[in-house]
């Protein structure tokens, strides 16, 4: 209930598990009493901006035993002198004051707090959640690279394998028309026999 030109405290409702009150920026000058009847279990009350000028308008609060934490900055009681010592003197219950303890070590912030719980939480869902995730990515990237990898060599297998399959023709080519050669000669060398040998066969038929 920041900030709502809040006068008094007597209709408050009865709120007996509320822990945390902030009730900063409004015109409230006294009646802190209702704050320990109706909301007994208070452990951080922020008053701060509000019109409260004397120590006994604070006595009331001696009432909230489970008080921890006390904010009343920017009230005019703060121009107190020895104001801090009076307050933690009066309110033996309370370890913090406009969010500091008597030896001046910064409360923690409740609200950090929280988010770091819920951030912790979070951190929990993705660590379940990650790895998964994480190695589908790097199945992803290895196939993507394998594939690259392959593909280079593959071109590169086939350039040079080419390369060779031409040298290899040209001296199958060479190999082949030597051979040809061979054969042709081979060939004419029994033809030339046979012709040798043919006129014999004519004249021993015509002998017949």
């Amino acid at each position: 209930m920041a900030n709502v030109e809040l006068t008094s405290l007597a209709k408050l409702p009865t709120l007996s598990k509320l822990r945390k009150l902030e009730l900063s920026d409004n015109i409230i000058s006294g009646g802190l009493e209702v704050l320990a009847e109706r909301c007994p279990n208070l452990t951080y009350l922020n008053l701060s901006g509000n019109k409260i000028k004397d120590l006994g308008t604070v006595e009331a609060l001696q009432n909230l035993k489970n008080l921890k934490s006390l904010d009343l900055f920017n009230c005019e009681i703060t121009n107190l002198e020895d104001y801090r010592d009076s307050i933690f003197e009066l309110l033996q219950q309370i370890t913090y004051l406009d969010g500091f303890d008597q030896e001046d070590n910064e409360a923690p912030d409740s609200e950090d707090d929280d988010d770091e719980g819920e951030e912790d939480d979070d951190d929990e869902d993705e660590d379940e959640a990650g790895p998964p995730g994480e190695y589908e990515e790097e199945d992803d990237e290895d196939d993507g690279g394998s594939d690259l990898g392959e593909g280079e060599e593959e071109e590169e297998v086939g350039l040079s394998y080419l390369m060779k399959e031409e040298i290899q023709d040209e001296d199958d080519d060479d190999d082949y028309v030597e051979e040809g050669g061979d054969e042709e000669e081979e060939a004419e060398g029994i033809r030339g026999e046979k012709r040798k040998r043919d006129p014999e066969d004519e004249g021993e038929e015509e002998d017949d």
